[in-house]
């Protein structure tokens, strides 16, 4: 492959990418920083590339190799992140300030409640072990087959296979315990919140019932309202869509609280 040729592919692959790593490191910098890594390791090493998997396969197990780096030095986030960097963002007006400072002055600084599922997802996704956040990410949102993500991982397919298992296992616990638009015992109505602030004259529910996960909610089995949420990271890309710098400004503080959490949590 000539370096015209990858540059151009590159290109057509760098969204779907910079979504990926955004994801699973909820950090725009290190996002960024890991895929302009990706593409000089991939430059350097492209004449060894053989096409023994895709150009897109190749892409994600070398930034999914950096990333590893990254992310084993960092520790995990607690299942609850969204409830503590909620009581956060609560005592701190400067993170109020600037978030209606770009929801009024951003064109991508809507609140839709479909993007914040997606953003639930993401902080969520941080509590699992790596490989299964990792797996799951791969299999369930960027629809790689099973063997492409024991390439992208180097792992056996039956460890792919029982990394999925459990991660959506343990993902599906913990929104049918939290997340009250699926669970009218869920503990968690930021959703409903922060539309109620961004949007105060748009009637909340009858917008959520335009989400097909709110509208199956009662009807649909929990494996079906997980496919449904995948379903919406798919059609999202957290860099373009209509509330990208508002939820980026969330993750952002979530990142931090988050940080600031578990130091304290070890002292």
């Amino acid at each position: 492959m000539t370096t015209e040729l990858f540059n151009q592919e590159f290109e057509g692959i760098i969204d779907p990418l910079k979504s990926y790593l955004l994801r699973i490191t909820a950090s725009v910098a290190d996002a960024e920083d890991i895929v302009q890594d990706t593409y000089i390791k991939a430059l350097e090493k492209l004449s060894a590339f053989r096409g023994e998997s895709s150009l897109k396969t190749w892409l994600f197990t070398i930034a999914s190799n950096l990333a590893k780096d990254n992310l084993r030095a960092q520790k995990r986030w607690v299942e609850n992140v969204t409830d503590i960097a909620r009581e956060a963002a609560l005592t701190h007006e400067k993170f109020f300030k600037e978030a209606m400072n770009i929801h009024m002055t951003s064109p991508q600084g809507q609140f839709e409640a479909k993007e914040h599922i997606a953003f639930c997802f993401t902080c969520i996704s941080k509590s699992l072990p790596l490989e299964q956040q990792l797996c799951l990410f791969l299999k369930d949102v960027y629809e790689f087959k099973v063997n492409e993500s024991t390439t992208i991982l180097s792992a056996t397919e039956a460890m792919v296979k029982y990394y999925l298992h459990t991660g959506r296992s343990k993902m599906i616990s913990i929104f049918d315990g939290r997340c009250a638009l699926i669970n009218k015992e869920g503990v968690c109505h930021q959703c409903s919140e922060l539309n109620g602030v961004f949007n105060p004259k748009q009637n909340t529910q009858e917008e959520l019932m335009k989400i097909d996960l709110v509208r199956e909610a009662e009807k649909g089995g929990k494996e079906h309202l997980f496919d449904l949420r995948t379903q919406i990271l798919k059609e999202i890309d957290p860099y373009k869509s209509k509330a990208s710098a508002l939820q980026l400004h969330h993750l952002e503080h979530n990142r931090q609280v988050m940080e600031n959490y578990l130091e304290k949590s070890t002292d």
